[in-house]
């Protein structure tokens, strides 16, 4: 069988583990929805101002929440269930059999992007019957290229922060850690409005405000101007190319003592 053929026989059957386990894919589909509807709730009164746009908190947040949904499933799950599988050992019966590591590892990102496709779609209908919200139709490219980079570098980053993890138990606490904060800081939980000199510089270093931003401009681009943002795209790009390269170089098959 061919490499193409491994990695989507592999897909199929990491697809229908997912589905076998109904209460883990309805919280995975749910808890974006759950935080889409709470902060609309609380917040979603208020108009600010966008690109040039004045728009509703509520509709502000389909863009948010749309780019968490890609975060969740590429980074967060895939961080904590590959990390879980090295401590049961799965990882490492999967390393003795003739399937290639790498083919393994594919169909596990594939299917991670997968779901978060589905996330991205089910929040932009959740927001279309709602909250008014409409991807214009002129930004429908960007919006593929913006979700295919951003799915990308997150599941590369998602497999990176695994070489970091010492064992299962630590997973929750230091993948949470390393994400949760960013998305208060970055556009994604909260809409900043002037922030801080120091809290913007910090925001803007990491991944998730150029993800965030570059979500916005999908939805609500500057009057005359591109819905594409090279430089929010630039900048995922080489951090989902630097923890495609951590992961390489440092991931463990085998359960750390």
């Amino acid at each position: 069988m061919s490499g193409l053929g491994l990695v989507l026989r592999q897909l199929r059957f990491t697809n229908r583990a997912f589905w076998r386990n109904p209460a883990a894919a309805f919280f995975t589909f749910a808890f974006p929805l759950l935080f889409l509807v709470i902060f609309t709730t609380l917040f979603g009164s208020a108009d600010i101002n966008i690109n040039g746009n004045n728009v509703s908190v509520a509709t502000f947040y389909i863009a948010g929440i749309a780019a968490f949904s890609v975060i969740t499933a590429c980074y967060t799950n895939i961080a904590m269930s590959l990390t879980f599988a090295r401590d049961l050992g799965v990882l490492k019966r999967v390393k003795g059999t003739p399937l290639p590591g790498w083919a393994y590892l594919a169909a596990r990102m594939l299917h991670a992007v997968a779901i978060a496709i589905l996330l991205v779609l089910i929040c932009l209908i959740f927001g279309m019957l709602l909250y008014d919200a409409r991807l214009p139709a002129g930004s429908i490219p960007a919006f593929v290229v913006t979700l295919a980079v951003g799915a990308a570098c997150f599941t590369a980053l998602g497999m990176a922060i695994t070489t970091v993890v010492p064992n299962a138990d630590a997973a929750p606490a230091i993948v949470n850690a390393s994400i949760l904060p960013l998305l208060f800081v970055s556009d994604v939980f909260i809409p900043l409005q002037d922030p801080p000199a120091w809290l913007d510089m910090l925001g803007n270093f990491f991944p998730v405000r150029h993800f965030s931003e570059a979500m916005q401009n999908v939805f609500f681009p500057a009057p005359g101007s591109s819905a594409f943002r090279p430089a929010d795209l630039a900048v995922m790009a080489a951090w989902g190319a630097a923890g495609l390269l951590a992961a390489v170089r440092r991931f463990s098959w085998e359960p750390r003592r």
